[in-house]
């Protein structure tokens, strides 16, 4: 069944949850400032709320990469750093909205906080602290429709700046640093920094009369990154035939707000990474650079269903349903980076396990988002391709996807990571 800690809250937290589930798996931690290893085996490297993970267990770099990329965050609203404010007997905290969010769906929700605490240990050195309140702390309450009839008529029109702060209390002396040092059991000035973003309280739920759809949030896109470390684990433990490509993942943080950070996909983080792999490995930078162009990467985030109550805002022929499969999704202007040769491979993949796929393609008067894959085939020249699941409701505080997807998804992502080299 479907439960609240079926999704981690923010995006150090989704790495927390990854790099779990990894080291249980059997991959070994390792620190960039340290030498990389040159023995095989399965390791991790974490970068604030950032993984690459894979395998060399029974794969060469020699022989290339099979890289399933996706990112831990979501949009979401963040606590600015002196958030305190007070309005006509209430006490509220500022807020920055993070990435494309939906704002009417954070509003009449019980939210509470997560994320991460920068402290002053009592040696003096800086400890940074995963925190969550996982109980109703805040509220953003909607103006009733008595004190401004045009919603009706002309819809709801939101100002962040103005109408997305929320209420945590009375106005009777709150303030954040103190409940916070409450809560972590420390003094209000060893709180030196924070980085805390609301989430949703209500549960992730299986719902319609024939159980076919899940509700929850962050799906987009805590639902790949759990596919691909799925994914990553299952392909670890296949046996595996002297070709075979490395399988490797990277859970991108910044995604929503554009990737341009040393933990985003812009960044060197997964370039640097698979040097390292393969300088370790033994391989010459030539050999580096030919095993890059025989490498290909699966960028995987979700996709945009047709919405049945607004079927004219996507292309014709081109339906996209829940429970339908997973989603290749193509761009000619290169919003995404799929091409007809990774396309192929995909399809080919499919057929192998069995797993039914869908083609989307957005209106040519409704510019569509973007994706990781296309700053990670420019910044490395490798072949990418973009898919992923269906789902309503994207950038919504609560998301919708089917119910069978999630596991076409893993069997197809896990498929991928054992594919022959790109254009064989």
């Amino acid at each position: 069944p479907a439960s609240r800690n079926s999704f981690a809250f923010a995006d150090a937290l989704t790495a927390r949850s990854a790099v779990g589930r990894l080291l249980a798996a059997g991959f070994a931690p390792i620190d960039e400032r340290e030498p990389w290893p040159t023995a095989p085996g399965r390791y991790l490297v974490v970068r604030d709320g950032s993984i690459i993970a894979y395998s060399t267990e029974a794969a060469h770099p020699r022989n290339g990469y099979r890289i399933i990329g996706a990112h831990t965050d979501s949009p979401n609203l963040r606590l600015r750093p002196r958030p305190d404010r007070h309005s006509c007997g209430f006490a509220q905290l500022a807020i920055e909205v993070y990435g494309g969010v939906l704002l009417n769906s954070w509003l009449d929700r019980d939210l509470g906080l997560s994320g991460r605490i920068a402290l002053r240990s009592a040696s003096g050195t800086i400890e940074n602290v995963l925190f969550s309140i996982d109980e109703p702390l805040l509220r953003i309450p909607q103006l009733a429709i008595h004190l401004d009839r045009s919603i009706s008529t002309e819809g709801l029109r939101l100002d962040p700046q103005r109408h997305m702060t929320p209420v945590w209390g009375l106005d009777t002396g709150l303030d954040l640093r103190s409940h916070l040092a409450s809560r972590l059991e420390v003094s209000p000035g060893s709180i030196l920094s924070w980085e805390l973003m609301c989430h949703d309280l209500t549960p992730p739920a299986i719902l319609g009369a024939d159980h076919s759809m899940l509700a929850a949030p962050r799906l987009d896109n805590q639902l790949s990154c759990h596919g691909a470390v799925t994914a990553l684990i299952a392909s670890s433990d296949r046996a595996r035939h002297d070709g075979a490509a490395v399988p490797l993942i990277c859970l991108f943080d910044h995604e929503e707000v554009g990737s341009e950070s040393a933990t985003g996909a812009a960044g060197s983080m997964l370039g640097t990474t698979l040097e390292r792999i393969s300088m370790g490995a033994g391989i010459s930078r030539d050999q580096h650079l030919a095993a890059l162009a025989s490498s290909v990467c699966f960028s995987a985030d979700g996709a945009h269903a047709t919405h049945p109550n607004h079927p004219e805002r996507h292309e014709p022929n081109h339906l996209i349903e829940l429970g339908a499969g997973p989603v290749i999704k193509h761009n000619e202007s290169r919003r995404y980076a799929s091409d007809a040769p990774g396309v192929a491979m995909v399809i080919e993949a499919a057929r192998r396990c069995s797993v039914p796929l869908q083609h989307f393609s957005s209106r040519g008067d409704i510019p569509c988002g973007s994706t990781i894959g296309p700053v990670t085939s420019a910044r490395l020249g490798i072949r990418t391709i973009d898919l992923g699941v269906a789902q309503l409701s994207m950038h919504s505080a609560r998301e919708l996807c089917g119910v069978a997807d999630p596991a076409m998804f893993i069997a197809l992502l896990t498929e991928l990571l054992g594919t022959s080299p790109a254009g064989s």
